[in-house]
């Protein structure tokens, strides 16, 4: 996997998807599952994208056709688009974005219980990593003379 993950286009985006679903795909593959697909031939220019920005690799030949693989997970992508997505919009800050999505209605009462579960089982492992790392510290200080 590359050091840094690609800014990739919603085009680009949507391609690497259709991989990630297959596993591995040929242009040929991405053409057909894309829903209202422009040309043969764009597609395969995009995969050639995505392989120059080191976000799929050619895997095998298959007759005449590359086979892909990705080389980036649909989840560090996500998390760097949403990274992407607050900074742009709302100077990385969160917060903004739920009031939005409240706001219309694009959350549900579920959906919000979910997220409070996920923060509280966040916040307790964060609490759990500082109170082992105040322990090590506390037997460190114990030591020296």
């Amino acid at each position: 996997m590359p050091g840094s993950l690609p800014d990739l286009s919603r085009f680009e985006l949507q391609c690497l998807r259709q991989i990630w679903a297959r596993g591995e795909a040929s242009v040929r593959d991405i053409h057909q599952d894309l829903e209202d697909p422009p040309s043969y031939s764009t597609v395969r220019k995009i995969v050639e994208r995505l392989e120059a920005k080191g976000a799929v690799r050619r895997l095998r030949m298959e007759g005449k056709a590359w086979v892909y693989r990705p080389t980036v997970t649909p989840l560090s992508m996500i998390r760097k688009e949403i990274r992407r997505f607050l900074d742009s919009l709302f100077d990385g800050s969160a917060a903004p974005l739920l009031s939005h999505l409240t706001e219309m209605r694009a959350l549900s009462l579920e959906d919000l219980r979910e997220m409070e579960r996920q923060i509280g089982s966040e916040a307790s492992k964060r609490n759990k990593g500082l109170e082992e790392s105040d322990r090590k510290k506390r037997k460190g200080m114990r030591r020296r003379p």
